[in-house]
C-alpha cells in the first residue's frame, strides 16, 4: 500500500508537518516525487516502511525520548546493539524515575497548601502566596 503523505500523516496520526520536520531532521526519507514534469510535478508515495517508522518515533517519542535519542535508536537498529539500546532505555528510565520523584514531591506540596487553604478563609491564600514566593 502506499500514500500521500497526508494520508501517511492520518495513519500515524500526526500532521503534515510532523512528517515534513522529521523529514528536516533525518528521522525519515524523502521519497523522489512519482510522475509529472517541471516544477512542483509529481506526488511523493509512501509505504509500510514509513508508516512503520513513523510509529516507532512517536512511540519513542512517548517513552520520553528526545528527537537526538530517537535518531540514535534509528540507527542502532541497523547494527543491533543491544547493550546501547539497554543503556539508552536505562537513562530513559532513571531521568522518569527523577521526574517521578519531583512530580510526587510537587503533590504532595501542592495537597498541603490546598489543606492549609480550606482550613481558614483569613489572611492571603496559601496556595497564592506560595505561587509568589
Amino acid at each position: 500500500m502506499q500514500w500521500t503523505i497526508g494520508k501517511l500523516a492520518a495513519a500515524g496520526e500526526v500532521g503534515v508537518e510532523t512528517i515534513r520536520y522529521y523529514q528536516r531532521r533525518g528521522l525519515m526519507g524523502t521519497p523522489a516525487r512519482s510522475g509529472g514534469d517541471g516544477w512542483g510535478g509529481g506526488i511523493r508515495r509512501y509505504d509500510a516502511n514509513d508508516l512503520r517508522r513513523l510509529k516507532f518515533i512517536r512511540s519513542a517519542q512517548a517513552s520520553g525520548f528526545t528527537l537526538d535519542e530517537i535518531s540514535e535508536l534509528l540507527a542502532l537498529e541497523a547494527s543491533d546493539d543491544r547493550v546501547r539500546v539497554r543503556t539508552l532505555a536505562r537513562q530513559r528510565i532513571d531521568m522518569l524515575d527523577k521526574k517521578i520523584a519531583q512530580m510526587t514531591e510537587t503533590r504532595a506540596a501542592l495537597a498541603r497548601l490546598a489543606d492549609l487553604c480550606a482550613a481558614s478563609d483569613k489572611g492571603p491564600c496559601p496556595i497564592l502566596a506560595a505561587f509568589e514566593a
